[in-house]
């Protein structure tokens, strides 16, 4: 789990950084942080998927979102998946125990009306 969620985050934070380093042309001496090719490849992509490039940046904002909820949503399955299924048996009414619990349980109730 843990090198999941290090692969996961990894690029995030790589494109995070290059995005914002580049969009306030913070460069440190290096082209690749420079907000001339910030525009540049933000204007090849836009011309390779068609639509303009001012609109690419909300668009991979919006898949990283999604991407973090479902990420979050496996982590949860995985911690909670003993009390997720416990919760659906009692929301559909299976107890997991069969023919043989239900004829335990009523004994046990008739023995319960006896003492009393």
């Amino acid at each position: 789990m843990k090198v999941f969620l290090v692969l996961w985050i990894m690029p995030i934070i790589l494109l995070g950084s290059w995005y914002g380093l580049s969009y306030y042309d913070i460069n440190f001496g290096y082209r690749i942080l420079s907000r001339e090719l910030h525009d540049l490849v933000f204007t090849i992509y836009g011309n390779i998927l068609g639509i303009p490039p001012e609109t690419i940046p909300p668009l991979v904002l919006k898949a990283v979102i999604v991407d973090s909820c479902l990420v979050i949503g496996f982590i949860v399955i995985k911690r909670r998946r003993k009390q997720i299924w416990a919760a659906l048996r009692r929301l559909f009414g299976a107890t997991g125990e069969g023919d043989a619990g239900r004829d335990a349980a009523s004994a046990s109730d008739a023995d319960y009306q006896r003492m009393s």
